[in-house]
């Protein structure tokens, strides 16, 4: 036992080294110290979309097939529509104030079922954020080194991951401050040579002019008017991944600073404009000085060495190295989004039951561990796969954001019509859905047949399987839930017999309290809210020892997931609602005739809160004995062991090395 004690205080010890000491949930101002205000969630949340300028123009300036001077048309519409996606999800954010995005949207406005499907392309979505962005830092930070050294790329990304994945167990707050600097070198460098790049060309904007209605008419004469629509409209759709990250915000509510409505639309302005300047600039940039396509280096890094080829060796390599770094760097920060918004989707679609129930839960960090791992760990199997390929990734990371953003425009679209009678300004608003639902279905389309080969049928195919297994989860969940209620009535059914009546909860009745028996046993009944598995426990005691206990003590232990860890005002309602439940279970063994008392209290690790409140207890009762219940297959369930947390079992685990003896009641479901 000194060996488990020396190992779990090591274990403790090293925790709290790299991740950090646990936060309480008792203190008051806990929200506020972990929320984040407009400036920082525009980091945290809008890295992600800022970062997409590294890889999406390019994308985009690839596909013009030698007409650089279209990229401007291009250029217009991209930021067309990054205006019109920003504004549909400043009402999504207005509509639905507590997060949930995508996947809140489809499910309230269309359907659970359409809901699913967006939530499932949403999280896949936000590995490829996490994939794709670290193996694009990865590209930009190997543009400056040797040639000779490009080998060590896909080891150095998945190092980064790694790194991503310990920074985000510590905390969102903490990851965002660690990573800020990062975020304002890039905005200062790239805003400087976009600048600088435009004025050393300002006294050839009539040479410019010429040249694009030049190669702009020699288009439509080679090619016909709908060739030359046909190719700005492909370079458009390529570029797609330029949009991808404008939706975080409308994820990421609950970690937003109070007024969080105000708070996210302040932090959609910054993105949108951020993001629509750079990306203008660095398309006007690329039609400018030409800039050829390089088979090592990012199209940003052949346009530094433009800007910069008059400079003096050392500055010209030093201001180059700086602002690849920075790119490398925030794409790093970019990653945060993935680690963010996609273990809250996990969340949000846990507690529906279309996931594990796991996958809800917080650590003592009040971060969701499990969800963080996961994101993490399929993020470096997925870049192991396409050996860190920025050109596959970007495939198939648009064809699922675009999946989730067409859901999310019709679900809105949907809503303001069948609103038009309540709502003044009903048509303005749809307009703006409207219009976004148009562009993201356009862009979907588009890149699913242009590069469905290429790559595209993969993200269809892992999204299929994905949706396949939140059915088959949620069909799990769905029949545990009807035989769990037949078991119980049937327990009920067969005590009936033994039993002149059993009581039921009625906070209307007065039950005269009963006094504590110090000459009878106390049994102490671990229970999950009222009802279920608690209540089958108090039931089983009774039938199996008949008048043996007549003192009960119901522990009840609060797990705060991420649903109630939103606010103040929730976490004090669930307060509430825990008391609540242990009242109702006393008021039920006064009924019985036996001694009731509860003690409750809230936490994210269910284990060690019950061990905190027995090693209390304990000293105060001789020889007391403890029950649990815990749900049982007959036919054994290949994913029991992932649906259903077994909570009961680890808690025994603790108990017996401390010597503390407990009965588990199985309750079989089958």
């Amino acid at each position: 036992m000194t060996d488990n004690l020396d190992g779990s205080l090591l274990a403790g010890k090293l925790k709290n080294i790299f991740i950090g000491k646990a936060k309480t949930l008792q203190d008051k101002s806990i929200f506020h110290k972990l929320s984040l205000v407009a400036f920082f969630a525009w980091i945290g949340l809008g890295a992600d979309g800022i970062s997409s300028s590294c890889y999406g123009p390019e994308e985009a300036f690839r596909n013009l097939a030698g007409h650089p001077m279209l990229a401007i048309f291009v250029a217009l519409g991209t930021v067309f529509t990054i205006f019109i996606i920003s504004s549909s999800y400043s009402q999504i954010i207005k509509l639905f104030p507590n997060g949930g995005g995508g996947y809140l949207v489809g499910s309230k406005l269309l359907s659970p079922t359409v809901g699913m499907i967006s939530g499932c392309a949403l999280i896949i979505d936000y590995v490829l954020t996490i994939t794709i962005s670290v193996s694009s830092g990865s590209d930009a930070l190997f543009s400056f080194l040797p040639e000779h050294l490009q080998v060590y790329k896909l080891g150095v990304a998945i190092i980064g991951v790694f790194l991503l994945i310990l920074l985000n167990l510590r905390g969102v707050k903490e990851s965002v401050l660690s990573l800020t600097p990062i975020f304002v070198v890039f905005i200062i460098m790239h805003v400087f040579v976009i600048i600088y790049a435009i004025f050393l060309k300002a006294n050839d904007f009539n040479v410019v002019y010429q040249e694009t209605s030049n190669q702009l008419h020699s288009s439509i004469t080679q090619l016909g008017g709908l060739g030359t629509l046909f190719i700005i409209l492909k370079a458009y759709s390529m570029g797609a991944g330029t949009f991808t990250g404008i939706e975080a915000v409308s994820n990421g509510m609950p970690i937003l600073r109070e007024p969080r409505v105000k708070t996210a639309r302040r932090t959609m302005i910054l993105m949108a404009l951020s993001l629509s300047f750079i990306v203008m600039g660095l398309m006007i940039a690329y039609a400018l000085y030409n800039v050829q396509i390089s088979p090592v280096k990012t199209l940003n890094a052949v346009l530094f060495d433009n800007v910069t080829a008059t400079w003096a060796p050392f500055w010209s390599h030093s201001f180059i190295g700086i602002t690849l770094i920075s790119e490398a760097a925030l794409l790093f920060v970019a990653a945060q989004t993935g680690f963010i918004d996609g273990p809250r989707i996990m969340a949000n679609m846990a507690l529906d039951r279309w996931f594990p129930k796991k996958y809800a839960s917080l650590s003592d960090r009040l971060v969701t561990m499990n969800g963080v791992f996961l994101m993490g760990l399929s993020a470096i199997l997925l870049m192991a796969l396409s050996k860190g390929s920025v050109a596959l990734l970007v495939v198939l990371y648009s064809i699922n954001v675009f999946i989730t953003f067409s859901i999310s425009q019709l679900g809105m679209v949907r809503h303001w019509w069948q609103e038009r009678v309540r709502l003044k300004h009903w048509r303005r608003k749809l307009t703006v859905n409207g219009i976004g639902f148009i562009l993201t279905s356009f862009i979907l389309v588009s890149v699913t047949i242009i590069k469905f080969m290429e790559g595209g049928w993969i993200t269809l195919v892992i999204t299929g399987l994905f949706i396949a297994l939140a059915i088959n989860v949620k069909r799990h969940y769905f029949k545990t839930t009807v035989r769990f209620m037949k078991v119980r009535q049937k327990a009920i059914s067969d005590l009936h017999t033994a039993l002149d009546h059993i009581p039921s909860y009625d906070p209307q009745k007065h039950v005269e309290e009963v006094k504590f028996n110090p000459d009878a046993k106390t049994a102490i009944v671990l229970v999950k809210g009222f009802g279920g598995t608690g209540l089958h426990t108090f039931l089983r005691i009774n039938e199996s020892f008949k008048g043996i206990y007549q003192n009960f003590i119901f522990i009840r232990v609060g797990i705060v997931n991420s649903k109630i860890y939103r606010g103040s005002d929730e976490l004090d309602h669930f307060k509430e609602s825990v008391k609540e439940d242990g009242k109702k279970y006393v008021h039920i063994a006064n009924q019985f005739g036996f001694y009731g008392k509860s003690i409750w209290t809230i936490g994210t690790d269910p284990v060690e809160e019950v061990y905190k409140m027995v090693k209390k207890i304990m000293p105060l009762l001789p020889n007391p004995t403890f029950f649990g219940g815990q749900m049982v297959f007959s036919k054994t369930f290949v994913m029991s062991q992932l649906l259903h947390n077994h909570t009961i079992f680890s808690i025994q685990k603790r108990f017996f090395k401390f010597g503390i003896p407990i009965v588990i009641f199985p309750i079989k479901v089958d």
